[in-house]
């Protein structure tokens, strides 16, 4: 059930999807009796989508989560282990093209081959399954990860597939699963840097320590926070990831799956 609001109600709280609606909903009104009530929803949700997709709010909204966790720090030495978060392909497409088709999170399984490559000895878990709601489910992102490793030259005994999960919660509890992590051992999660503060707070809660190594920005520092947009798609799509990860972060906190509403380091 979780999992199945996530992908609907979560989906339908998007600021442009709800946006998009009120533009319908008061064009329709312009033909009816509250004509006016229409104008003035119709008016008021153009201006709104205009202020996402033009403003620095989406790059405001989303800064408070990239800023959260520091770049990771390679001084303590090589890691134990790898665990590389679900994002970085789409499975339904890469089943129909036979091959890893790349999504807008490609850093998290760049950066994942990038330590392979410099720490040779590493394990490396790639947690996805499928976390479409409609999809074939032997399309496993996972499976198309661990290919895409070994034509990258990383040997397959070194990789592991966890397959089974869709959301992060799951990745969470799957993982550790999966890594079967030893005392001692350090282990490092790969995810984009917006989604970090959520990922730890449910891996922490998990009993999986971790320590992060946030990829994939969306914000190139302070001079670019304030920066005008001019392509309303940018604007728009940064608006609805940091609205849909805090959103993400405000339920997972309120049933008690994170112990904070920001984790931080």
């Amino acid at each position: 059930m979780f999992f199945f609001l996530s992908k609907t109600l979560g989906i339908l709280l998007l600021p442009v999807n709800v946006l998009i609606v009120a533009v319908v909903v008061g064009a329709l009104l312009l033909r009816t009796r509250r004509a006016a009530l229409g104008r003035r929803l119709l008016t008021a949700s153009v201006l709104l989508l205009a202020l996402c997709g033009f403003s620095p709010i989406g790059k405001l909204l989303i800064a408070p989560l990239e800023q959260r966790f520091p770049p990771w720090d390679p001084s303590r030495g090589s890691p134990d282990g790898i665990v590389v978060l679900g994002g970085a392909i789409d499975p339904d497409q890469s089943a129909a093209q036979g091959r890893a088709a790349f999504t807008r999170s490609a850093d998290r399984f760049v950066a994942a081959a990038m330590l392979a490559r410099q720490y040779p000895k590493v394990r490396i878990v790639y947690a996805g399954g499928n976390a479409n709601l409609i999809s074939d489910d032997s399309a496993k992102e996972a499976d198309f990860a661990l290919s895409a490793f070994e034509n990258f030259g990383i040997a397959r005994e070194r990789l592991i597939a966890e397959r089974n999960s869709r959301n992060t919660a799951e990745n969470a509890a799957y993982a550790k699963v999966a890594a079967n992590p030893k005392p001692g051992e350090r282990w490092l999660l790969v995810t984009s840097a917006f989604h970090m503060p959520r990922s730890m707070g449910l891996f922490r809660k998990a009993g999986f320590a971790v320590e992060a190594y946030p990829v994939d920005w969306r914000l190139r520092g302070r001079r670019h926070l304030f920066a005008v947009s001019f392509s309303a798609l940018d604007g728009l799509e940064r608006t609805d990831v940091a609205v849909r990860e805090w959103i993400g972060l405000a339920v997972y906190w309120a049933v008690g799956k994170i112990d904070n509403l920001l984790p931080g380091p």
